[in-house]
């Protein structure tokens, strides 16, 4: 069985993946597996891009999203006539012909990843490269494009111990897809600790975080600018507590969570003890 493997910690959102998506399937017919995509309003390989946190404390995030080729696939159970088909690869494939005027395929994926196409009246989606691999190549060509191995391609035993870690998009769904996501954001923290009376950063001051349901605790120190970062933490309430020699230890409760979205504290004053 073939499935994909994206590494998030690897992705730059260079888009690479979406440009040659776009260059093998705009107007080329790739049937019996895909009629040609339109040159606008379909990206079959999706980059998402997520701005996280408040300034200064801000990272992005890239996501490449695509044809889960789902198990339990749900545009194959709303589909008639056969119209959306498994191979014996495991690719999850929509026929160009079977599939023409049913447009609940494309309400059925909770990915949002089947794109309906106006003029020909048929749903269409990521193939997996079908004809390329027919052709003998080893790889989609999104995954041949990635620069840095963010996105992979192989048969599942090929990934064997490497995927305990991974995670699926919208586990809810309970689809059972065969894109596997390894290094999905969590939540962060991010602040800074300062001596606000002398009007500097302290460095080195120990910070511990604390999970308020849990208890589980986090520690870390301040880096030469007075930064720091609690990173791939669980959406929850939080307490922190700041110590360094010569200061009163500084315990804060207000505002800390993680629930809705990433947070910067912003600074953090101790006073001299």
């Amino acid at each position: 069985m073939k499935v994909f493997v994206v590494d998030i910690d690897k992705c730059v959102g260079c888009r690479s993946c979406q440009l040659v998506c776009k260059d093998e399937h705009c107007d080329n017919d790739w049937m019996p597996y895909a009629a040609p995509q339109p040159d606008t309003g379909q990206f079959w390989m999706n980059v998402q891009e997520q701005e996280r946190g408040q300034s200064p404390k801000v990272c992005v995030t890239y996501t490449p999203v695509l044809c889960q080729h789902c198990a339990d696939a749900p545009c194959m159970a709303v589909a008639k006539d056969g119209a959306v088909y498994r191979r014996e690869d495991g690719l999850v494939v929509v026929d160009p012909v079977k599939s023409k005027g049913q447009e609940q395929i494309v309400k059925a994926c909770p990915y949002h990843a089947v794109f309906w196409n106006e003029e020909l009246q048929i749903p269409q989606k990521c193939t997996g490269c079908a004809h390329l691999l027919d052709d003998g190549w080893t790889v989609p060509r999104c995954v041949e494009a990635c620069a840095h191995d963010a996105l992979r391609f192989g048969e599942l035993d090929d990934f064997a111990g490497e995927l305990d870690a991974a995670e699926c998009l919208l586990p809810e769904a309970g689809t059972n897809p065969h894109v596997y996501y390894l290094n999905l954001p969590k939540r962060f923290i991010g602040g800074e600790v300062a001596d606000l009376e002398a009007e500097e950063v302290l460095i080195g001051a120990r910070v511990v975080l604390t999970n308020l349901a849990s208890g589980e605790t986090l520690e870390t120190t301040t880096d030469d600018f007075g930064d720091f970062w609690f990173k791939q933490i669980p959406a929850a309430e939080y307490s922190i507590d700041v110590e360094m020699d010569g200061y009163r230890t500084r315990h804060v409760t207000d505002f800390i969570s993680t629930v809705e979205r990433d947070l910067n504290v912003g600074t953090i004053a101790l006073y001299r003890a």
